[in-house]
């Protein structure tokens, strides 16, 4: 029987294009990497026609000796499947792979993710590939893992609904339902004559005249991750057949909703993930720290252990436009960060920028001359620091006190119907994230199906549809002790995306709150002025985009509007209920607002957090066993002091100054 391969040795890495460079560089190259300290190389995800420049005739030769050669160098491989940019001859021969958008417009080729998922033409030529690919591979002692496609479900936004989309998604809908008449009922197509008679008239969503059906809309976007998650599976299946020993893994972004990242990960061996703080689509100049740090614990929460960065950023991204250039020290502090968070290894994107295609400003340790400089020696003296430590870092986690009910569910159901045009429900989660992490108090995403109960906090918001198995779940996590924050628009819906109209809002879970709300405002063109505890805080204390008018069942009321018609009707509720305590925020409360009612559940919860730190110092923690280290993390251009809570049974392994940081330096202390 062959050894388990054991892939815990690989820390550092990058991701490599040799297919773009003259074999004569590949190992001036590959000598650079190993003098920067990297341990393994992903390539090959978008090099389908490379592998296979005519149908049935494959290709690995010039693979092969990437492989080899890295090998030499004592360097492992990733090799990535590149199902994300089928052919030209392919697309040719095929062109109904194409997906089509909402509009009923064909995509076109010369760009990548052109393909349709659901078809099966399509699907034959990735298995195949995919088989070729492993077979050849399997015993190759360079190779330790696979990943899947490359960030499936990115650029497939409104994609596809095409004839084979349509019949895909008319048998999923069959198979959920049963009957026809089970649908209608569930989609309330009484409603503009839009009952069916049989699956098989049920539409793809394209635009419509006017308004969408929101019931039909949620089962879509549900269908959308579902084809994913089947379209992955098939590469899973073929791999582990063939290749049992290697390691399977996909790229995932963060809080991007078009796959259900809980689903898709789950056949996977661990989690990977693209960190880009400063993409130039994003804020400028770079994402803040709570949400890179949002992003990252996220992805430790997929599967609730370590995880990996299959790319991180570094240098200045770009495709027409670019974003600003990362100062001296900020790619290495945003590299301690994955880390800090979880990731046992952080892969790099990418070793050289590219002088071709689509990608050729989105920047890397190496600039477009190939010539080392600021970026490859700053990420070199990183890994330097933090290599001694990774090995038992390794497979350790931060042990989070609070836990932030995540639902894709419930994102698509805001999605469809936001009912504020500016509420979203990732930024709401984001908000109370940010309380947490300002605190330091490391943070789980929990799936609504996930277990409640190791989290004396709990933190549910916009859980707008509603079950009774849900509602439970919320009973028994307060009764049995449990601190539970719920938000405006809670109850609002059934499963299905259909109003409830049995009781007041929030449903049933009332009873848990010990309030109803017969009446609501949607904030428009004002903010309301809200009191909260006794106190005023002229400017400050607002309540924003939603008013939940609020009448008392039990509960106290810790804040009331001071405006509007509903002056005085209470607006955030506290409740206790068996041996736990619940909130009620029914608004989005401005950022003063929070921070009071959230020293107020803190305190109720016994959460505390790992220290306190100036502004733009980040405080976390991993654990295994009795086993601790604590990251510091400076991520500002200037001096900053910190304080760790246990510190003095700390200590201090790599950094210069205990409580004292320089410009985005790193500190790290280990505690027995």
């Amino acid at each position: 029987m062959k050894k388990e391969r054991d892939w815990s040795g690989l820390h550092f890495g990058v991701d490599y294009y040799p297919e773009h460079w003259p074999r004569e560089r590949w190992e001036t190259d590959v000598a650079l990497m190993q003098e920067m300290g990297i341990q393994v190389v992903r390539m090959g995800e978008f090099s389908w026609h490379k592998m296979e420049p005519r149908e049935g005739e494959y290709d690995f030769a010039w693979l092969d000796e990437a492989v080899s050669l890295l090998g030499r160098y004592g360097i492992s491989v990733i090799l990535g499947t590149p199902t994300a940019a089928p052919p030209a001859w392919l697309v040719n021969k095929y062109p109904e792979i194409l997906p089509m958008d909402r509009q009923g417009r064909r995509r076109g080729f010369g760009g990548r993710h052109h393909d349709c998922q659901s078809n099966p033409v399509y699907r034959r030529y990735v298995e195949a590939l995919v088989t070729a690919m492993a077979s050849h591979f399997a015993e190759n002692p360079n190779v330790a893992g696979w990943q899947t496609d490359n960030e499936l479900g990115n650029s497939h936004g409104d994609l596809c609904m095409c004839p084979s989309c349509r019949r895909s998604f008319q048998g999923w809908l069959e198979k959920k339902y049963g009957t026809v008449e089970a649908l209608n009922q569930a989609w309330g197509t009484a409603f503009w004559s839009q009952e069916y008679n049989s699956f098989e008239e049920v539409f793809t969503p394209l635009v419509t005249v006017t308004g969408e059906n929101p019931s039909a809309m949620l089962d879509w976007k549900c269908f959308c991750s579902d084809l994913v998650v089947e379209f992955q599976q098939v590469q899973i299946d073929i791999i582990r057949r063939i290749c049992p020993r290697h390691f399977i893994t996909h790229n995932c972004m963060g809080f991007a909703d078009k796959v259900n990242y809980f689903d898709l990960t789950r056949p996977l061996d661990f989690a990977s993930h693209d960190q880009y703080p400063g993409g130039y689509y994003g804020k400028m100049p770079f994402e803040d720290n709570v949400r890179m740090a949002a992003n990252l614990d996220m992805t430790r929460s997929f599967k609730g252990q370590s995880f990996w960065i299959m790319e991180q950023q570094s240098g200045m991204t770009g495709w027409q436009i670019m974003g600003r250039s990362p100062v001296p020290g900020q790619l290495a502090a945003w590299a301690a960060q994955s880390v800090a968070h979880g990731a046992d290894c952080v892969v790099f994107f990418r070793w050289r920028s590219c002088c071709i295609g689509t990608e050729q400003y989105w920047h890397g340790i190496l600039p477009h001359s190939g010539r080392p400089g600021r970026r490859y020696q700053e990420l070199k003296d990183m890994i330097g620091k933090l290599s001694p430590h990774m090995d038992a870092l390794w497979g350790s986690i931060p042990r989070a006190q609070a836990g932030i009910v995540f639902s894709y569910r419930q994102e698509y159901a805001i999605q469809i119907q936001p009912q504020h045009p500016d509420l979203n429900y990732v930024t709401q989660l984001l908000k109370y994230y940010g309380e947490l992490h300002k605190r330091s108090i490391p943070v789980d995403f929990v799936e609504d199906t996930g277990e409640l109960s190791r989290y004396p906090l709990v933190i549910a918001p916009l859980q707008y549809l509603m079950t009774n198995a849900l509602a439970e779940k919320y009973f028994s996590y307060v009764r049995e002790g449990g601190t539970l924050v719920l938000t405006m628009r809670t109850g609002v819906k059934d499963e299905h995306n259909i109003c409830m109209s049995d009781r007041e809002l929030p449903g049933v879970l009332g009873d848990l709150c010990g309030i109803e709300i017969p009446d609501y405002d949607c904030l428009r063109d004002v903010n309301v002025k809200v009191s909260f505890a006794g106190e005023k805080e002229d400017g400050e204390f607002f309540a924003e985009k939603w008013s939940d008018i609020i009448t008392l069942l039990g509960a106290e009321a810790l804040a009331s509007y001071e405006e509007e018609f509903y002056a005085g009707a209470p607006c955030i509720t506290r409740n206790t209920y068996g041996k736990g305590v619940v909130y009620y925020i029914g608004t989005e409360p401005s950022q003063k607002l929070l921070e009071a009612v959230m020293n107020r559940v803190l305190a109720d919860a016994g959460v505390s957090g790992i220290g306190s730190a100036d502004e733009g110092v980040e405080l976390n923690i991993r654990q295994k066993g009795q086993k601790k280290w604590i990251f510091a993390i400076n991520h500002t251009n200037q001096e900053a002091r910190y304080q760790i809570s246990d510190g003095a049974e700390c200590k201090l392994v790599s950094g210069e100054k205990e409580g004292l940081l320089q410009p985005f330096e790193i500190h790290l202390y280990q505690k027995e």
